[in-house]
């Protein structure tokens, strides 16, 4: 099995990456759906934020409101600590079981994608085959999001919020550009599965 962790920053295009691999058969993991499992209503995960951010988190049906936490824990790193320590293993818990049984299903040949927002500020990138960096240039990302409805200075703090482009540049052993038409997307990942099915795509170090 080859575990791949792919990346980007908000805006960069990455789960447009994601699903292109999907369709050309890699097993994909999706951790802001993980991040969302872990946090459904009955879980340890939402009430440990429930009671560290408080009941004001929670819509009245008991799910969580995440227009109003992601409020808190943007705006303050000390906040956002907190959230991570809370989701952050539960989501690699919910991950690990999830590619536990692609790998049982699919055989050592078995291409396990791995769509993490966050993986450089996690420092995790060590615990992969190989890392795909999405990248795009930071005025093309704020530009995106304005096209989500996403305010200019709701985009940058979003942004500020995540590792800087270098940070995630450091630990790519391959780089999409995404700046380009769907088209070279298109071509760029088709290069990308090919290595990666060939297995001639390895950490730089």
């Amino acid at each position: 099995m080859l575990r791949v962790g792919l990346t980007g920053g908000i805006g960069s295009g990455k789960s447009a990456v994601a699903g292109r691999l999907a369709a050309l058969g890699a097993v994909v993991l999706d951790g802001d759906k993980a991040a969302r499992a872990v946090v459904e209503p009955g879980t340890p995960g939402l009430a440990r934020i429930a009671e560290t951010f408080g009941p004001g988190v929670l819509r009245p049906d008991g799910s969580l409101d995440r227009a109003k936490l992601a409020g808190i824990v943007f705006s303050d790193e000390s906040a956002r600590g907190q959230l991570n320590a809370i989701t952050h293993p539960l989501i690699q818990q919910h991950i690990q079981a999830a590619e536990e049984a692609a790998a049982a299903a699919g055989g050592p040949d078995t291409v396990v994608v791995h769509d993490i927002p966050l993986l450089a500020e996690g420092q995790r990138a060590a615990g992969f085959d190989v890392v795909i960096v999405v990248d795009v240039p930071t005025e093309l990302q704020i530009s995106r999001l304005a096209g989500r409805g996403l305010p200019e200075d709701q985009a940058r703090a979003r942004m500020a919020a995540q590792a800087t482009r270098e940070q995630r540049l450091a630990i790519a052993d391959i780089v999409i550009d995404n700046s380009g038409t769907l088209a070279e997307l298109d071509r760029r990942v088709s290069e990308i599965w090919a290595d990666l099915r060939s297995g001639s795509a390895r950490k730089r170090n």
